[in-house]
């Protein structure tokens, strides 16, 4: 139970570091996002914090399912390989967008990250179905991140 327990709190623990990091090196993301011409349903600088950190939440939760499901190794290691790639790609993206201001490669790093994201929930569907579901809400935040990243280059 213990060890079951730990592993859970590092699962989660990967992806709020992941994200806390890429949050340090764009401190001002809020005050450059607050400055930009934004699209329609742009949401308020503060909602962002508060739904990543619920995001990351549940991906971590997600990735100690399938780490703890039991099923073939090699299956459970190409799963967690895609999913950590997504990390990767994740953590690159606010520092493209902000720290950059490259808003239209930014657009299209978003794209390949919602395509690694829709494999990885592939991938994880074959192993653990609850795991999959929990990545679901992620998918559908980024493709709205991708609509406001779009109305960000076309605005601005």
């Amino acid at each position: 139970m213990e060890k079951n327990l730990r592993n859970l709190l590092i699962a989660v623990a990967i992806p709020l570091l992941v994200g806390a990091a890429a949050g340090l090196l764009t401190r001002d993301s809020m005050e450059v996002f607050e400055n930009l011409q934004q699209p329609p349903f742009a949401p308020p600088g503060i909602l962002f914090p508060i739904v990543w950190t619920i995001l990351y939440t549940l991906m971590g939760i997600a990735s100690y399912l399938v780490y703890t499901s039991g099923k073939e190794l090699e299956e459970v290691s190409g799963a967690l390989t895609v999913y950590g790639v997504q990390l990767v790609v994740n953590f690159l993206w606010p520092i493209v967008f902000f720290r950059f201001g490259w808003y239209t490669f930014a657009f299209f790093w978003l794209i390949l990250l919602w395509v690694l994201v829709l494999y990885t929930i592939l991938l994880f569907y074959r192993i653990s179905k609850p795991a999959a579901w929990l990545m679901v809400p992620y998918l559908v935040w980024l493709t709205y991140a991708a609509y406001l990243n779009l109305g960000i280059v076309l605005l601005n």
